[in-house]
């Protein structure tokens, strides 16, 4: 707060002696503006913070307090893959649910894995599909990539998917619906890799195998983490 007051000089009279502190009007409207202009840069700053990083709060919070989704599975048990990616809010076509993390997103056939422009665009859109690699039923290597940002901000567009995946373990279940079909496999390996390593992109002639990549840690581009599956 500004100075103001009264003030009283030494050996004199009370109505002589006294001193009155108090700026101009001008200083006192550029302090509160000042003051104002500060605080809602803070209140700014931490709304920032927050929509940057709701999804990673609402995933980690769901995850550790809601309900889980094996019941959920189970009911569509005997309702055919269309159907149960319809009911699940997903795209027939092409889609991946985890049931664990509650992942759930439209999947972008033929995404140039070398070319920012191009998987920029896929990944605004739901997780990508390597181009060059296979799809579900071929008996090959399906690769599918979310988002490695080194932005906070980008968390909130395009990580959010696979943000937990880091929580996967073996034995837990993916389901991919391609084509009208669901496609049910199961976690065989998780491991962290370094970034340019693109050895993963290559089929290893060993069957049919599943691998989803992410940014690790989450929010940067350090490392990649992956998690390999095998068809149940």
């Amino acid at each position: 707060m500004y100075s103001h007051g009264i003030i009283y000089q030494g050996n004199k009279s009370r109505s002589h002696g006294e001193y009155k502190l108090r700026l101009s009007l001008g200083r006192r409207v550029s302090y509160h503006f000042l003051r104002t202009f500060g605080a809602g840069l803070i209140a700014f700053a931490i709304t920032g913070i927050v929509f940057s990083f709701w999804p990673i709060i609402k995933s980690e919070f769901l995850y550790r307090f809601g309900t889980k989704n094996q019941i959920q599975i189970d009911k569509f048990a005997t309702i055919n893959g269309r159907s149960q990616a319809t009911e699940l809010g997903l795209d027939p076509y092409f889609s991946i649910y985890i049931p664990k993390i509650n992942a759930k997103a439209k999947v972008i056939p033929n995404v140039d894995a070398g070319n920012p422009t191009d998987y920029l665009k896929a990944l605004t859109q739901g997780v990508a599909h390597a181009k060059g690699t296979y799809f579900p039923g071929q008996g090959k290597t399906i690769f599918l990539f979310s988002h490695s940002t080194d932005s906070p901000i980008n968390i909130a567009r395009y990580n959010a998917v696979f943000y937990l995946l880091r929580k996967l373990t073996p034995g837990d279940t993916i389901i991919i619906y391609f084509l009208g079909q669901e496609h049910d496999y199961v976690v065989t390996d998780k491991f962290v890799t370094a970034a340019n390593d693109t050895s993963w992109l290559q089929d290893n002639g060993q069957g049919e195998r599943l691998i989803l990549q992410t940014c690790d840690p989450p929010g940067t581009s350090w490392n990649r983490l992956l998690v390999v599956a095998k068809p149940v």
